[in-house]
């Protein structure tokens, strides 16, 4: 249905001191080649992905947006985004997408609309038609544009929605593809040695940072590396390690405000958008979200 835009505004998150006990063992510690054993599957492309991580570094300060952008759109606000995406969550579930898909859908939305103005009455067409660009581009099989249709309880038609397809691809010059969150997570996770559990949790971690407008203040990568931090805090394990260090190309010190903010920006969220952790309170995903978070840290 058309979605709700009554939601209160977020409470903004508090500032923390950067001031924190420095991690000798991040510098002094065993590097772990994380790729040895993956050097004759031609598909992990072992010899090269060091330095796509590196491009994908440089890429990023492109592709993402920072949050200003709503200051210059007059119909809609940084709730009405919230609520789009937790709509968008559900959704993606719904049709057993890959996470790429989602991350892309809502990177479009935001660079979408930097450059454009929407109305109100239009934002649920723009978040409908980047997530069937997005999946276009990520997915062997995409929705049907009918089954987007349906999924908007017939709000636009097909017309409508193959119109603001060439709208958004015009506006962002046909810029499809970006280092996304879950791009540089994936890489992480690996340099973290992750278990079941650590992957669950930092998926769960990571998903919930789409909601938070404030959020985009960091960059992807930096979000992967909190929401990795988070997840080996809350399992015991060595918080950061010179593998991450390493792989990652952040020191713990640099990942622990972000962390903070991560975490604080989830404890404020309303509790009307909860798509996130309907998703990972399933024992598809190890029931994460009825983990406790706690600012320990």
């Amino acid at each position: 249905s058309q979605i709700n835009s009554e939601i209160c505004d977020p409470t903004p998150a508090s500032s923390f001191s950067s001031m924190q006990p420095v991690n000798t063992y991040q510098h002094t510690g065993q590097v772990d080649n994380i790729d040895e054993r993956d050097t004759n599957d031609l598909l992990c492309a072992s010899e090269y992905v060091s330095g796509m991580y590196e491009y994908f570094r440089l890429k990023e300060h492109s592709t993402s947006v920072r949050p200003y952008y709503m200051e210059r759109q007059p119909h809609i606000n940084e709730k009405m985004r919230s609520i789009l995406t937790d709509w968008l969550v559900e959704v993606h579930l719904k049709f057993k997408l890959i996470p790429e898909t989602l991350y892309l859908t809502i990177n479009l939305i935001d660079r979408f609309l930097e450059k454009y103005e929407v109305p109100r009455p239009k934002l649920q067409l723009v978040g409908v038609t980047s997530l069937l660009i997005a999946a276009q581009y990520e997915e062997i099989y995409p929705p049907e544009i009918r089954d987007l249709v349906y999924i908007c309880d017939r709000a636009y038609t097909k017309q409508e929605i193959l119109i603001m397809e060439e709208t958004i691809l015009r506006t962002l010059k046909y810029q499809i593809k970006i280092p996304s969150a879950h791009a540089f997570l994936v890489r992480y996770l690996k340099a973290a040695h992750a278990d079941r559990r650590m992957v669950q949790l930092a998926c769960y971690i990571l998903d919930g940072t789409l909601q938070s407008y404030k959020l985009l203040n960091y960059y992807p990568s930096q979000l992967a590396a909190a929401a990795v931090f988070i997840a080996r805090r809350c399992i015991g394990r060595n918080t950061w390690s010179p593998t991450l260090l390493v792989h990652a190309g952040y020191c713990e010190e640099e990942v622990i405000p972000v962390a903070r903010v991560v975490l604080q920006e989830k404890f404020n969220s309303s509790t009307d958008l909860n798509a996130v952790n309907k998703k990972y309170s399933s024992s598809r995903y190890g029931n994460v979200a009825e983990t406790t978070l706690v600012i320990d840290f």
